[in-house]
This record gives C-alpha cells, structure tokens and sequence, in this order.
C-alpha cells in the first residue's frame, strides 16, 4: 500500500523508548509522526490546533495505560466530538489490555496491536487506518459541497427536487404541486444545474451519498 500523502500519525505513550521506536519505524515507512507523552499533552496540542484532524488524514497510536488520564478516557474524549472517524485510533496493549482494547474496537476503534509488537503488521495497520481516514475526509468534504449546493435551491426548486429524486415524471409533479409541466421543466433544469447533475439518477445518489 503507498502511504497516504500529508498524513498525520500521533503516537501517546508515556514510555520514552515506545515513542522513539515507533517514530523511527514509521520514519523508515517514509511516515512522519508527532509524539506525546500524555494524554493531556494530546489533548493541549488538538485544542491549539482544531484543524490538526479534519483537513488531513491522520491517525493516533494510543497506549491503553497511562499515569493521568488513560487511553481510553481520551478515547471516550474523541468519541464525544465523533474525531474518531477523522482520525482512527489503533490502541498499544499489554497481554491484561487485550480484553479492554477488544471491547475499544467495538465501540469505533480501529484496531489493537498487543505488545511486543509485529513492525510490519503494525505499519499496515498504520496505512490502512489513514486509507480509511481520507476516505472519511472526501465523504464528508463531498457531503459539505452537497449542503452548499442546497441552500441555492429555492423552495419550490426543492419541492421539485423531493418528487424527481422520488422517481415521478414531470406530468405527476405538476398534478402534485399545481403548477405547469413547463413549470416543472424549467425548476427540474435549476436544479440539476445547481446540484451539478445530468440526471435525475445522478441527483439521487448525490443525495444519498451525501448528507441525510
């Protein structure tokens, strides 16, 4: 897998050698990452920077037992603002964490790794969780054009995209809206211009891939 460009890696671990081997590791992946002795260290950089994780793919590498706040409350920190699916988190445990970082990955985690750790494996899983990352970004950056391009539609105009998208003909949504089908033509034409689409199919699966 090629690595995902511009990307953001974030290693929290409170164990100095842990931090430094994986930034070496993933430096020979041509991955660049960020180290954090804390949980609260984390935290104070996130606040500082609220783009660090919804302009670029990133994902975090975060011990399960930390002095202070743990991995986990930061974990259930990030799943209150959803920042979680922005920026995957693979959880670092020890044989007793294993139980724990299962039930993590049921509530949204991305993965485990148990230590000692296989460096290949965890690489992949590295990429892998920033493949899924910039996918999550496009969707919602495609989601975000959606909205835009609906607060352009007039009422009507909105009226006329519900029907199209519902599959009626132009005569039906006429008869439904009291309007003409020349009416219709020329909202229907609106429409697709504004929403960027030729078609009616098109216009719905734009609709349903995008906001609800």
């Amino acid at each position: 897998m090629q690595p995902v460009i511009n990307s953001r890696i974030f290693i929290v671990d409170d164990d100095a050698s842990v931090r430094d081997a994986f930034a070496w590791l993933l430096r020979s992946r041509r991955l660049q990452s960020e180290v954090f002795d804390c949980a609260e260290a984390f935290l104070q950089h996130l606040e500082s920077m609220p783009d660090a994780v919804s302009e670029q793919p990133a994902c975090l590498l975060l011990d399960v037992r930390m002095p202070g706040m743990s991995g986990l409350a930061l974990f259930d920190w990030l799943i209150e603002r959803q920042l979680h699916l922005a920026m995957p988190v693979i959880f670092l445990t020890g044989h007793a964490d294993v139980p724990t970082a299962v039930d993590a990955v049921k509530r949204g985690a991305f993965d485990f790794c148990e230590k000692p750790f296989s460096d290949n494996a965890l690489v992949d899983r590295v990429e892998q969780a920033l493949a899924q990352s910039a996918l999550f970004l496009r969707s919602r950056s495609q989601a975000e054009r959606v909205r835009e391009r609906q607060t352009e539609l007039t009422e009507r105009e909105r009226d006329v995209m519900r029907l199209v998208v519902a599959g009626l003909p132009n005569k039906l949504i006429a008869e439904r809206l009291e309007i003409s089908v020349r009416t219709v033509e020329v909202h229907r034409s609106r429409v697709f211009d504004k929403m960027e689409v030729k078609s009616a199919v098109e216009l719905a699966n734009l609709l349903r891939d995008g906001p609800g």
